[in-house]
């Protein structure tokens, strides 16, 4: 049976969150920024669109910009990127919103308060806050569209194909506004809630399965999760034993940076890097009614596909069946420190309105308050349908013998984001192509054998599962720029697959030089230094090609001369 709040090896310390509110009362009806500096600054308030290299660099050509304020749109690329453009420029402060023509059709958010966290994982007092526990010298706010709107003059915007987004007319004058920012910072203790389903022949290995519980964005997350355990708890009346242990975490601190995963994670990392198999994640399961999202790291992405195909099989003639939908982009929510600190294998399925593009990407980083449950989903057919679909995950990563992990899709995923041939050398392509024909021999040669029980040997199949299961640790760079993964297999939204640091190190050389003469006049060397960004991203993304590649070659020379059952 599961018992709740036991270890599943170790007892997780108690968490301390550092919480940020403007004023007493419920939060949902506030707009503010967690861990933001506190002050008053008088400025102009500065279009820069969506803060990319090219929307700051006009700015910059057309006024002074120290301690001067941003209007921001939310999207296309990672808040934390943002801030930190924005900062090195000589911002004071950012204001942020969501552009209308970037919101579902249907969805109404020109006057809705929403939340942001500046709190990039864990407890941010031991994570570089001050002593008023700012995570950024910028004040920074959310605004309502409407708002924007009027601080930029901007013209009146049409309603669907016709929209025009938000922007400042090049003839109007700048407003002089006062950005005044008064946050609170207090101490309050957050819990985690983790339960286990002890397996059998490989109890020490672990497939988590994680959702939160303090956060009115979880969509029915506590719900499903009950289901899940309640179904599993009733197989094991019957007779059924999991081969793996199945852990189940429900996490507090969620919506201020992820505080309970992290600081639980970072307790146990030394065994969950060694024993954890997979994460599957029930974050905010239901958004929308539109399309069902799966998303998934490429170790994942045809266990992924496979499960949600069978969905569409049966999909009821009526409408509401989904599309195919299966991609490798940054997961939001507790799920980031294992995949992004661990290297864990991760899933999610979730239903969302429509289905995101590039511009509406990362706008997930606004928190609204969310709809209930029985409003937005009344039958609860959209959660049965996660539900089901994350069971089937559950079940095949805690029975399978041979973990459903498929090294060859790992292989195809580093071809594809290599496609650029301007910016990718010949050493790298070579490497890439050797660990796709080494990936695509360990999968024929040694992972389907083992799955044959006339050939299966226990010790055989346990290394095998060894291997895959390390086979994304390969990825981990030791750092990357604020909000982008450290894990190279998970991608940013854009037209075209490429690996994220290597997009923004085309930006960060543009940009550097553009900063540098900002603020740094005096620097002779900062040119160079500026264009080696590039050259460590390539260097850090060949060395992680070349470390899969010895994995799976090692796996290979492993099992090569290994003793078979058969006689």
């Amino acid at each position: 049976m599961i018992r709740a709040r036991m270890k599943p090896p170790v007892l997780p310390k108690p968490v301390f969150l550092q919480l940020v509110r403007r004023k007493r009362g419920s939060q949902s009806q506030f707009s503010y920024a967690a861990y933001t500096a506190v002050g008053s600054l008088q400025g102009e308030a500065v279009d820069v669109q969506y803060a990319t290299v090219d929307d700051l660099r006009r700015a910059k050509d057309s006024m002074n910009l120290t301690n001067q304020i941003a209007v921001v749109k939310l999207g296309r690329a990672p808040l934390l990127y943002k801030l930190s453009l924005l900062s090195e420029l000589g911002f004071g402060g950012a204001l942020l919103y969501i552009d209308p023509c970037d919101t579902p059709p249907g969805r109404h958010t020109s006057h809705q308060a929403f939340r942001v966290t500046l709190n990039p994982g864990g407890d941010a007092a031991t994570g570089g806050t001050d002593s008023a526990g700012n995570l950024t010298s910028l004040l920074v706010q959310p605004i309502s569209a409407f708002l924007a709107k009027t601080l930029l003059s901007s013209p009146p915007t049409g309603q669907g194909d016709s929209c025009v987004p938000l922007a400042m007319p090049s003839n109007a004058e700048r407003k002089t506004i006062t950005l005044t920012v008064g946050n609170q910072f207090f101490y309050r203790k957050i819990y985690n809630v983790v339960g286990y389903l002890k397996g059998k022949r490989n109890p020490d290995r672990y497939v988590l399965v994680g959702s939160r519980h303090d956060s009115d964005q979880g969509g029915g997350a506590s719900a499903i999760m009950n289901q899940l355990i309640a179904a599993l708890t009733e197989q094991t009346k019957r007779g059924w034993v999991p081969d793996r242990t199945t852990v189940f975490c429900s996490w507090g601190g969620s919506a201020l940076g992820n505080i309970g995963s992290y600081e639980w994670g970072k307790d146990n990392s030394v065994v969950l890097q060694s024993s954890a198999v997979a994460y599957v994640s029930v974050n905010s399961p239901v958004r929308g009614t539109e399309t069902l999202r799966a998303t998934a790291s490429p170790t994942l992405l045809q266990l992924t596909s496979d499960i949600q195909r069978r969905q569409l099989l049966s999909c009821i003639r009526g409408g509401n069946c989904p599309g195919p939908n299966v991609s490798s982009l940054q997961l939001p929510g507790d799920v980031s420190f294992f995949a992004n600190q661990l290297a864990v294998p991760t899933m999610e399925f979730a239903f969302e309105q429509t289905k995101a593009e590039e511009a509406t990407s990362f706008l997930s980083e606004a928190q609204f308050s969310a709809e209930s449950p029985a409003t937005l989903d009344p039958l609860f057919k959209f959660h049965e349908t996660i539900a089901k679909l994350t069971a089937e995950a559950i079940l095949r990563l805690v029975n399978d013998p041979v973990l459903p992990f498929y090294p060859l899709d790992i292989a195809l995923d580093v071809q594809n984001k290599l496609k650029d041939k301007s910016v990718v050398s010949p050493p790298m392509l070579s490497s890439a192509s050797a660990l796709r024909d080494h990936a695509a021999f360990f999968q024929s040669e040694t992972m389907r054998p083992a799955n044959d029980p006339k050939e299966r040997d226990p010790s055989h199949v346990r290394m095998l599962n060894d291997v895959l299961r390390d086979l994304e640790k390969s990825f981990i760079i030791p750092q990357t720029l604020p909000g982008v993964y450290r894990n190279l297999l998970y991608s940013l939204p854009g037209n075209t697959p490429q690996f994220s640091i290597l997009r923004f190190s085309q930006e960060s050389a543009r940009y550097c030089n553009m900063a540098s003469k900002e603020v740094k006049p005096n620097s002779a060397d900062q040119e160079v230094l500026c264009h080696s960004a590039m050259n460590r991203s390539l260097t850090l993304i060949l060395r992680a090609i070349q470390s899969a590649e010895r994995l799976v070659c090692f796996g290979l020379d492993l099992f090569k001369n290994y003793p078979s059952d058969k006689k």
